[in-house]
């Protein structure tokens, strides 16, 4: 799951081998090459299970029966799918809806068509008999979490917590497995299953827990959901399919991100679908995947507002301009 918007070099140069990126912006008219429409995905991470729907839909070849030629983009070092996508290198991208809000208050041109995760499995990791049991507990603690996380933020203004501070996170759990107090952001996706692999010990609590409650979403840019609806509505249909097709049968799409993806791992993939089915990240209260993709404008309208009072969104806008409901199945 995407941690912060870094590609380890190797991965990057492995899978930019693989599917290279554009360096120049592409007219406003997709382009039609055999009669697809050239597709550009910029993800949030490299390739991994939590992308399983994607890569289910590319596999299986729903994009292609909806009229398109789909590739899914690493996440290069240094890069960010919201700058990507504004400037026209890829026609949609994966983030939060949280990311989105702010994007869109400091201008960029970005619009949420569809929701990959009902909520966001990003959590605060402690050991078994760590004295933190809530969030409040977290008073006079360090958290190695993303410098600047809004959730952080959060959390310290909701459970007013005056002597806790962030320390910078290493992207790995080395020191979590040494320090019986050491406090982790992390996804419950992922550094659960390299704990249990160390025979560390760990618990955890979902940020959303607290309140805090974004979506994980795909976007694309305003102009181009208004000037190319029948592509973004294809693109939204095809990829819910994919999503609803993985999580029964998850063999294509993981075969497909192990060969070009070696850091992966068959147990660790299988460890991210069950925990994504565990905690209904993907198919939220419906167990059946009919509202896999949806979204509501209150729960957009509820993160805009504490973004606001946090004072990450400085200049207000209105919520709906950084979603659309339209491309979603009624």
């Amino acid at each position: 799951m995407p941690r912060f918007p870094f590609c380890p070099p190797v991965f990057a140069a492995l899978l930019l081998a693989i599917v290279p990126i554009a360096g120049c912006h592409r007219s406003q008219a997709p382009a039609v090459a055999n009669g697809l429409t050239p597709i550009r995905i910029q993800a949030d991470w490299y390739p991994q299970a939590e992308h399983g729907g994607f890569y289910t839909a590319l596999v299986k070849g729903y994009y292609q029966a909806e009229g398109l030629d789909v590739s899914i983009l690493p996440l290069g070092q240094y890069t960010s799918a919201f700058q990507v996508v504004a400037s026209g290198q890829a026609e949609f991208g994966l983030g939060s809806s949280d990311q989105i809000l702010e994007a869109v208050s400091n201008g960029l041109p970005l619009v949420a068509v569809g929701a990959t995760m009902q909520h966001d499995p990003q959590a605060v990791m402690v050991h078994q008999n760590s004295p933190i049991h809530t969030f409040q507990d977290l008073e006079g603690h360090a958290v190695a979490c993303q410098p600047g996380a809004t959730w952080f933020k959060y959390i310290v203004g909701k459970y007013h917590l005056q002597n806790v501070r962030e320390v910078p996170a290493t992207h790995s759990i080395a020191n979590f497995l040494q320090d019986p107090n050491y406090v982790q952001q992390i996804f419950v996706t992922s550094e659960p299953f390299f704990v249990t692999k160390s025979h560390g010990d760990f618990r955890t609590m979902l940020i959303s827990g607290a309140g805090y409650d974004p979506y994980r979403v795909y976007f694309t840019r305003s102009d181009y959901a208004k000037q190319h609806p029948d592509v973004v509505t294809r693109f939204v249909r095809a990829t819910i399919r994919g999503w609803q097709e993985y999580l029964r049968d998850p063999g294509p799409a993981n075969s497909l991100i192990l060969r070009i993806n070696p850091a992966q791992n068959a147990e660790q993939m299988q460890y991210t679908l069950q925990a994504l089915k565990d905690g209904a990240f993907i198919t939220g209260t419906d167990p059946t995947g009919a509202q896999i993709g949806h979204m509501s404008a209150a729960r957009w309208a509820t993160t805009n507002d504490q973004l606001t009072q946090l004072g990450v969104i400085r200049k207000p806008i209105d919520p709906a301009r950084a979603f659309t409901l339209n491309f979603l199945p009624q």
